[in-house]
């Protein structure tokens, strides 16, 4: 019988760990490498893995990982450089090896094994001999890939920072991040051990990525610069860190990372793995892990099912690419967020203390957080929040308690100052009727200003009867409108050490809907709609009303709306007026070009779509008291094609600090049905970290923050000023006072409540 038939394109980590795990497992195998280099070929300097990785492959092949561990470096410490500081957090586990001693360990292995190396062979697809399955472990330069790019449908998103991949005879005995500045820009270094020196390596080494922003690469020279230059540049620029000790390269050469991703993973009997399938960014150091756990999924997916003896191939193959697809997915995400924090790195090294910027680095992925890096590094943490506390202009405890969770440090905004960060979201609850505030709305808001949150705001408020959304939602333009709300703010300022804030807004093109509880499609319109305004006649979806294109008639009777509703505001008594230019409401319709197409001055270019909005900001700004705040809700991204990105957030967050807001919540999307938002843990909080340090203006973060850990992490880091949460407080009335007893912090309680207290939080 022909004995089934295993070939692997490409020789690194990947397509070697699947070669020796098929041959250990499944002996009778024909199991064949084609690597196109040298065995002694590497085009890297060294890799690392957490703890947690390599326990996978000490289950997996118990006689690699002895070899494998026999030549690692291992630490648990990371320390960072910044600004003549040294900040060391421990209780991080890694390991480091040079990238060839791995190959040869693997290698060495699957000859013991019997595997068929065929090195220096330029294998194609085509030209490959016949195999039951061929294993595409080619690299992010995939030939398999692009050879079948119509079958995969392969994404690939080029990154922002420019980086380069060096070695160094300096071994820091830590993972070690740099930052560094000159005249030219800033700089940030990764740097880790791979190895403390042996006859197959030669000298200790350790890996010295240099990473940057492409205005720096560009005002350096470096761009154009030779190899030897650059070395020389860069042996200067961290002379002190190196000290003495030199950088090398082995065909380096300044790239961007690129991400990929692949809608398939297999077609027939070809299947992709490693980075020929997808990819992860450096600073996570995930790339070779994930290449090898791909090995061990797709040899136990082939394993299982076996009849007589041989797979079912198409089966198998998809059972591994389920297996893998969603891990990857979310450790692909996790890598992107860490690599986005990265691109912006040298902003926040200008804008953050060392100390700070420490807490931000190693929270940056979403993964760790405030309590988990406390588990880790309490004296880390305890030192971060002791200093975030000073900032914030509270004394410390005197009786030597630790600090105060960072989440109840006060913040002054303007002539206003929050108890807490904690706020409790604008939730429409489309109660009101003919625009009225009712007891609904009085034990909504009442009880979690009750609960102890910083700053409760109204829900999103009408400026006149066609700009609801709704027949349920509130409004601001009628005595009763006026006095409804007094009413409420005379309980909560009675009753609370709370702040209140309205949202003033204007539906739009999304007015005129059903309530959102009632039968039909999403924002089904009433049977009987009013007129709809927007910048351009083009209906939210394609069964809504198609909305008139404004005049400049329309524009001046809605700023007089506008100006109305907010003198109405002020004499309810409200601490915080917020005018909603988010979430694809008429004033957002304007921001996005997807909704905006018109050929005048308020149309085409992000300042002329912005002009209309900052019309509403400055007559708003002129009507609210002096003193008293203002905030501005955006949608900072789309989430869609040809929408806006981050970069035209920051220029929206300068116009709109330009023209009166103090504060800008940052939120995302919900412009156009088709938005593809990328969910997770605190996801629009990387929003509200770039525009505070691009635009040195307060930030409020929304989305998927969960617990008080995720508002210690947000707040302590520095990505917002404050936090906002919509469903916890749903949930939980008093969310702000467990928090603050699950943290052991003495937060005020009323009166009525003293018998429940916590004797911890007392």
């Amino acid at each position: 019988m022909t004995p089934f038939t295993l070939a692997i394109l490409g020789g690194g980590p990947g397509g070697l760990y699947t070669a020796l795990l098929a041959k250990k497992r499944f002996p009778h195998w024909a199991v064949r490498v084609y690597e196109r280099n040298a065995r002694d070929d590497t085009f890297g300097w060294g890799v690392v893995f957490s703890d947690e990785t390599l326990g996978h492959f000490e289950h997996a092949d118990p006689e690699s990982y002895l070899e494998i561990q026999r030549r690692f470096v291992h630490w648990s410490e990371i320390d960072t450089w910044a600004r003549g500081e040294i900040i060391r957090s421990t209780g991080h586990g890694f390991s480091g090896i040079a990238r060839v001693a791995l190959l040869d360990a693997l290698a060495t292995r699957c000859e013991a094994l019997g595997v068929e190396l065929q090195f220096s062979s330029e294998m194609t697809l085509e030209a490959l001999p016949t195999a039951d399955v061929i294993v595409a472990a080619d690299g992010i330069n995939s030939r398999t890939r692009a050879s079948m790019e119509s079958v995969f449908e392969p994404r690939i998103e080029w990154g922002r920072a420019p980086f380069i991949w060096l070695g160094t005879d300096r071994v820091f005995d830590a993972f070690t991040f740099i930052f560094r500045e000159n005249d030219h820009g800033t700089f940030q270094v990764h740097a880790y051990p791979f190895t403390e020196g042996d006859a197959r390596v030669g000298a200790a080494r350790g890996t010295f990525i240099v990473e940057t922003d492409e205005a720096t690469l560009a005002k350096s020279g470096l761009a154009t610069m030779s190899e030897s230059e650059t070395l020389a540049y860069l042996e200067t620029l961290f002379e002190g860190e190196l000290a003495g000790a030199r950088l090398f390269s082995n065909k380096s050469s300044w790239i961007r990372f690129r991400h990929v991703q692949n809608r398939r993973w297999s077609s027939g009997n070809v299947v992709l793995i490693g980075d020929a399938a997808h990819t992860a960014h450096f600073s996570i150091g995930s790339g070779t892990k994930l290449a090898m756990e791909d090995a061990i999924a797709l040899v136990d997916a082939l394993g299982s099912g076996l009849q007589h003896q041989q797979p079912d191939v198409p089966a198998a193959l998809a059972a591994y690419e389920a297996a893998r697809s969603l891990e990857t997915a979310k450790l692909q995400r996790t890598a992107r967020v860490s690599q986005g924090w990265f691109e912006i790195a040298g902003l926040m090294f200008r804008t953050m203390t060392p100390l700070q910027l420490v807490g931000s680095m190693m929270t940056r992925s979403r993964r760790v957080t405030h309590d988990n890096l406390r588990l880790r590094d309490p004296a880390l943490v305890e030192r971060l929040d002791r200093w975030f506390e000073a900032e914030s202009g509270v004394e410390a405890m005197s009786d030597g308690r630790p600090p105060r969770p960072p989440m109840f440090t006060p913040f002054r905004l303007s002539g206003l100052t929050l108890e807490n960060r904690v706020v409790v979201s604008p939730m429409c609850q489309y109660s009101a009727t003919d625009g009225v505030p009712n007891d609904w709305h009085l034990v909504h808001l009442g009880s979690r200003a009750v609960g102890g949150a910083g700053l409760v705001m109204a829900e999103m408020t009408d400026v006149s009867p066609d700009g609801r959304i709704t027949l349920g939602c509130t409004g601001l333009y009628d005595d009763a409108h006026e006095a409804g709300w007094a009413r409420i703010i005379t309980f909560i300022k009675a009753s609370s050490r709370s702040a209140i804030g309205i949202q003033l807004g204007h539906a739009g093109r999304k007015g005129a809907t059903r309530l959102p509880w009632e039968p039909g499609r999403p924002d089904e319109p009433l049977d009987a709609p009013w007129p709809l305004l927007a910048p351009s006649p083009i209906p939210y979806h394609p069964y809504s009303p198609v909305p008139r294109a404004m005049t400049r008639a329309d524009m001046d009777g809605v700023i007089a709306d506008f100006v109305t509703a907010t003198h109405r505001a002020a004499r309810a008594g409200f601490d915080l007026l917020e005018v909603h230019m988010a979430h694809g409401y008429l004033l957002s319709s304007f921001i996005t070009p997807l909704s905006n197409h018109r050929d005048d001055e308020y149309g085409g270019a992000l300042e002329n779509r912005m002009r209309f909005p900052l019309e509403v900001l400055r007559a708003v700004r002129a009507a609210w008291p002096a003193g008293r705040p203002i905030s501005v809700r955006i949608s900072a991204v789309d989430w869609a094609p040809r929408g806006m990105e981050a970069d035209d957030a920051v220029a929206v967050a300068h116009l709109l600090a330009a023209n009166g807001c103090d504060l800008i919540d940052v939120s995302t999307g919900q412009t156009t049905p088709d938005a593809r938002p990328e969910y997770g843990r605190m996801y629009q909080a990387p929003f509200a970290n770039l525009i505070r340090h691009s635009a040195g203006i307060a930030t409020l973060a929304v989305g998927s923050i969960a617990d008080h850990d995720h508002v210690n992490t947000i707040i302590a880091t520095g990505r917002a000023d404050l936090c906002a949460l919509a469903r916890p407080h749903l949930a939980d009335p008093v969310f702000t006072q467990r928090a603050a007893a699950l943290q052991s912090y003495d937060l005020e309680w009323p009166v009525q409540y003293l018998a429940a207290k916590p004797r911890s939080a007392s």
